[in-house]
């Protein structure tokens, strides 16, 4: 018998339209939340392989989001997973301007961080 997996990472109704949206004018996705002076706790998203990851990185999630081919990953910071390792993080979307560098910032909006601890 197996247990359903429990996402680290899910995303908003509103983030999954988001991430859509950008799929569509950008090709295939990925997310890096770094903890930086530059993002803070923001994540950020890129193109797919736009943004290198390595040994100070974890992949927490591979996002399936409907209506996208593939999987959209979500990594995170080493450090900063230290911090976050006992939460399950949502992805949502608000208005504001973000980090110049995500793909959303043009659009008036941002991705953040909402969270829960998961107890484990």
């Amino acid at each position: 018998m197996t247990s359903p997996h429990m996402p680290r990472v899910e995303l908003t109704p509103a983030a999954a339209e988001l991430v859509r949206r950008l799929r569509a004018a950008h090709g295939p996705l990925m997310f890096h939340q770094s903890g930086g002076c530059c993002d803070g706790s923001a994540p950020m998203c890129f193109p797919a392989g736009e943004f290198r990851t390595g040994d100070a990185d974890v992949l927490l999630e591979s996002l399936a989001v409907e209506g996208v081919a593939e999987a959209v990953p979500f990594w995170m910071s080493r450090a900063q997973y230290g911090t976050w390792r006992h939460t399950r993080l949502i992805v949502d979307v608000v208005e504001g301007r973000g980090s110049g560098f995500s793909l959303e910032a043009p659009n008036g909006v941002r991705f953040l961080i909402r969270s829960r601890l998961t107890g484990s």
